[in-house]
């Protein structure tokens, strides 16, 4: 396991409470991501996929002339040239992350199906990939939040009356219980010390004050689980998370903000009532 001492020893202190940082994604890119090892690299690589995800289903959507305003591994031109691979029936390329070839493959079978919510078959790949990583925290931080996204989706689809298995992604022991109890805590309140926080998230109709909160909730788990995380990749990984975090909320106005989750609302919305697959 590389060590890092420099590196964590110079990080500058990240606040939730709106403080500006002397530091940004774009300098840890430059910064600190070329002196970590191949293994801790690909730790890191699975933040910035997140952004590739968007970007291809943005592609997908738009074409070749989708306009991309940030890249995550790979710009947009790579991207391009990897749906283009797998269309032509090309091996896989070396280094792509194989849960980006398992849903181009899926995509390009059923594509003309109107019924399938590509972004949730992408993320229920994505997590998958991500939840195995060898990294122990890593996947462990991954987890979390897909059991965060789940059960906030799980709890909008009562809500709604509509199925919580159309919604719910994974197949792990979370997931499972969200599809198939009917117990009012989906019977995971002994299960996960997180589930009470996140059940009073998904009663507050505030959308982005919800998701403020949201981010705190992240916030406070990524601290409280690297405590024993000295000078190896998690203190790094912790900190441009939350570098991304901070960033995000720089870029939104209040009106902006709360544009961005009425139309996430809305789009969750029109994804549960079309929503017919099974992953």
């Amino acid at each position: 396991m590389a060590n890092y001492y420099c590196q964590v020893a110079g990080l500058p202190d990240v606040a939730f409470d709106g403080s500006k940082v002397a530091f940004t994604v774009e300098r840890f890119r430059d910064e600190l991501y070329p002196a970590l090892s191949a293994g801790d690299a690909k730790c890191i690589d699975l933040l910035f996929l997140s952004i590739d995800n968007a970007n291809i289903l943005n592609i997908l959507k738009n074409g070749e002339e989708a306009k991309i305003e940030q890249t995550g591994c790979y710009s947009k031109e790579e991207l391009v040239d990897i749906i283009s691979s797998v269309k032509d029936g090309d091996s896989p390329k070396s280094g792509v992350p194989s849960y980006l070839y398992r849903f181009f493959d899926y995509y390009i079978a059923n594509e003309s199906n109107e019924n399938i919510v590509w972004n949730d078959v992408l993320s229920a790949y994505y997590y998958d990939y991500a939840t195995s990583s060898p990294n122990r925290f890593v996947a462990q931080w991954f987890a979390f939040n897909r059991n965060v996204n789940n059960i906030l989706v799980a709890f909008t689809a009562r809500k709604y009356r509509m199925n919580v298995s159309d919604v719910v992604i994974g197949d792990d022991e979370v997931a499972n219980m969200l599809r198939t109890s009917a117990a009012r805590d989906f019977e995971l309140s002994g299960t996960l010390d997180y589930f009470e926080a996140v059940q009073r998230l998904s009663e507050n109709d505030r959308l982005q004050e919800r998701e403020h909160q949201l981010d705190e909730l992240r916030w406070r788990w990524l601290d409280d689980n690297s405590v024993f995380n000295y000078f190896t990749v998690e203190p790094l990984f912790v900190f441009l998370q939350k570098l991304v975090i901070v960033e995000r909320w720089e870029a939104l106005d209040a009106d902006k903000g709360m544009k961005r989750y009425n139309e996430m609302i809305a789009e969750l919305k029109s994804g549960m009532e079309s929503h017919s697959l099974e992953i």
